[in-house]
């Protein structure tokens, strides 16, 4: 075999030639690179594939705005056939709304104007026509796992997604997708070098003009869309939307169109008028303190009940605790703003009280305003009535930037998953429900008096699985002839009878405190089952069910009503007039110009001067704590192998060991023991123990201890401190 010989670099050489470098010399480097520059570009424009392509690029370059304009329009087709998954779907959209297809092609057609800038306008084609097929192709994919399709604020969580990339891509799809990514890639590249180049000149003036000539037309072409009613600007379903309008113009509308603009009669004096000068931020309550009820929300991931359901049966009643809570407690339709997706809207509009309807399209407020802002909520309305505030998620704390919003709205404490021993998942790794029970009880011990929970599962998370996975399901789907589908139903149905179990199992934990409490369960959404209105019941695929359970002897009164309203209207039952929003659909629900006065009130607190709160503001900075209990160590124990024992309370799988700073190596036994293998201990070593969440955010830690001579020395006072907000004192990074 013969062997390969590298040489020594010459670097004592080349400091020897550049000291000696001449002007000259430089001038000639130049000249020679720029000849051989060019004989590369003159052996590539005649190369076989060039002459081959030679007359293809002339007619391209010739007839550039037609080509362009039927480029266009194929692409545009091609995306919405992916997004649709049927070409024949497709095709009805394109003959059936041609203005609607036509404007979209358009917008595609403006992108192409920037080719004229460049010399290599064939792999600039090239780039733009993937960028729009990727669009494509993410909103056909997403499209089959969730029935909320793809929009910008996608792209704002698409850090927290690639946490949960295991529960949408199986082995086989990941697989086929980096292969595809990469095939892209390599062949984008080779088009760099095979592609060829515009012969000849460049009028960048003239190209820079033409390019704002293509987007003022846009422009007034938008506008008179708008006008003729081609489109809306106004999404009230975002998946019909993008089945009405097109992929292109709701992506854009959802990348650029966000928050809520300001209202043409917004002002101090309106917002004064609409407020009763400043009457509905009002905190009061007509119950003694004794008489004041603990309250717990509990959001049902994805559920619904099944018997809503119209073309199916089950061998046995799925949700026998909540059935028997409809017959005796008040319930009803709950309307929601998302359909198989969106949980952090709902949550939204529940917490808040404020309408999603008046924000961008797929607008996710958790990912934008109020990551960074204060604002007030059901946390601030009840805490100025005294009460404790808790969240619970047996999720990921950053998921949906939940921890710094519900530090922003109020909160005084969020348990999530990284605090939780969650021993029991489903077959596609989501943790069960009942573990809540547990966590909703602690957080209630933390306080003497009366608490507010607000508690989001997740165990009917999707995707639900086509191959069955339940070996013994306890309840069997009849009634679909599809082998996937019944599947994924009976997959699905068998997770809603566990979360019903969870639902018995918390009230009956509560009626055991012996303390007056109100408690209520709704659906955030519907699953992501392709569910169409016909399928239903109710014939509406944006309401889910609520039930409202109680100790007190609330009267029975079922009603419909909105995610945004709920919470008002569990406020007006118990005699609570507390919070800004709340206050104001109690008062003015089914007065005149209810929702445009909404809309205003809404913009003023989010985006506006705040006119409403007159300088007294009810939050102006969060102080929530991660978790509730303190994780402490009590002794470390070595190994005759190397390594360590540490032995302490409160660990979790998301417990994380630092020596003197740096993260160790570490294998969680349980919740007293965790195993350093590689860790070589000195006295004078500083321990901590923290719970670490995605991106190595560090949500609370440990007292610091010392350790000196096999013993542990605790530094009280070094802990995360429970009076300050976590945020404050980490970084906060996501």
């Amino acid at each position: 075999m013969k062997k390969i010989h590298i040489k020594k670099p010459d670097i004592k050489g080349a400091f020897h030639k550049l000291k000696n470098l001449k002007t000259e010399d430089v001038k000639a480097a130049w000249k020679a690179g720029r000849e051989r520059r060019a004989r590369i570009i003159e052996e590539r424009r005649n190369s076989a594939f060039a002459r081959k392509m030679k007359p293809v690029y002339a007619f391209m370059n010739r007839f550039s705005l037609v080509f362009h304009a039927l480029l266009a329009c194929i692409i545009n087709f091609a995306i919405e056939a992916i997004s649709r998954h049927s070409v024949f779907e497709a095709w009805d959209y394109m003959t059936g709304t041609p203005m609607v297809f036509l404007y979209n092609a358009f917008m595609i057609f403006i992108t192409f104007s920037i080719v004229y800038l460049f010399k290599r306008r064939v792999f600039v084609r090239i780039i733009i026509s993937v960028l729009w097929m990727v669009l494509g192709v993410a909103n056909g994919y997403m499209l089959m796992k969730r029935v909320t399709p793809f929009n910008a604020q996608d792209l704002k969580v698409a850090k927290d997604g690639l946490t949960l990339i295991n529960n949408y891509f199986n082995g086989f799809e990941l697989t086929v997708l980096i292969i595809g990514i990469v095939s892209v890639i390599i062949w984008v590249i080779s088009m760099w070098k095979r592609g060829g180049q515009y012969e000849g000149k460049i009028r960048r003036v003239w190209a820079l003009v033409g390019i704002v000539v293509c987007f003022v037309a846009y422009g007034f072409a938008s506008d008179l869309a708008v006008e003729k009613r081609v489109v809306s600007t106004y999404f009230g379903n975002i998946a019909f939307a993008y089945e009405d309008y097109g992929l292109p113009y709701c992506f854009m509308a959802s990348l650029f169109n966000t928050g809520i603009t300001e209202p043409n009669d917004y002002s101090k004096e309106t917002i004064a008028k609409i407020s009763n000068n400043g009457e509905i931020t009002k905190n009061e309550t007509g119950r003694t303190e004794e008489e004041l009820p603990n309250i717990i929300f509990v959001q049902l991931e994805s559920y619904f009940d099944v018997d809503e359901a119209e073309f199916f049966t089950t061998s046995q009643d799925a949700c026998p605790n909540l059935h028997e809570m409809y017959k005796n407690y008040s319930s009803g339709y709950f309307k929601v703003p998302s359909v198989g997706a969106g949980t952090a809207n709902t949550e939204f509009e529940v917490l808040t009280g404020m309408n999603l309807r008046y924000f961008g399209p797929g607008e996710y407020p958790y990912k934008t305003v109020l990551k960074d802002q204060t604002s007030e909520s059901a946390a601030t309305a009840l805490a100025a009535l005294g009460y404790g505030t808790h969240a619970l998620h047996n999720n990921g704390g950053n998921f949906y930037s939940r921890a710094r919003v519900f530090n922003n709205i109020g909160f005084d404490s969020f348990t999530s998953k990284e605090f939780m021993n969650i021993l029991q998942t489903t077959e596609n790794g989501w943790a069960k429900d009942d573990i809540l029970v547990q966590h909703v009880m602690d957080s209630m011990n933390t306080t003497d008096g009366k608490d507010f929970v607000f508690a989001v599962s997740v165990q009917g998370h999707g995707d639900y699985p086509e191959e069955k996975v339940l070996e013994n399901p306890a309840i069997q789907v009849e009634g679909i002839q599809d082998e996937a589908t019944k599947n994924k139903w009976e997959y699905y149905v068998n997770q809603v009878y566990e979360m019903d179990q969870f639902a018995g199992n918390l009230v009956k934990a509560v009626e055991d405190r012996g303390e007056p409490s109100v408690i209520v369960f709704y659906g955030d959404h519907l699953p992501t089952m392709g569910l169409k209105a016909e399928d239903l019941k109710g014939r509406y695929l944006y309401n889910t069910n609520y039930v409202i359970w109680d100790n007190i002897g609330l009267p029975k009164e079922d009603r419909n009503v909105p995610s945004y309203q709920i919470m008002a209207d569990v406020f007006d039952r118990l005699d609570i007039h507390s919070g800004t929003g709340f206050n104001y659909h109690q008062e003015r629900r089914k007065t005149k110009n209810y929702l445009a006065d909404l809309e205003l009130l809404q913009y003023d607190i989010l985006y506006g001067k705040q006119y409403v709160y007159d300088g007294k503001l009810p939050i102006t900075e969060g102080h929530m704590v991660m978790g509730i209990k303190d994780v402490s160590l009590k002794n470390v124990v070595p190994h005759l192998d190397g390594g360590y024992s540490l032995y302490g309370e409160n660990f979790t799988k998301s417990s994380k060991v630092y020596v003197n700073g740096e993260k160790q190596k570490s294998s969680f036994l349980n919740n007293t023991r965790i195993d350093l293998s590689e860790t070589e201990l000195i006295n004078g070593d500083v321990i901590v123990v923290s719970q670490v969440g995605s991106s190595n955010t560090i949500f609370r830690s440990s007292d610091e201890y010392i350790y000196q001579d096999g013993q542990l020395i605790c530094q009280e006072g070094t802990a995360t401190d429970k009076t300050k907000s976590w945020v404050e004192q980490t970084d906060g990074d996501e």
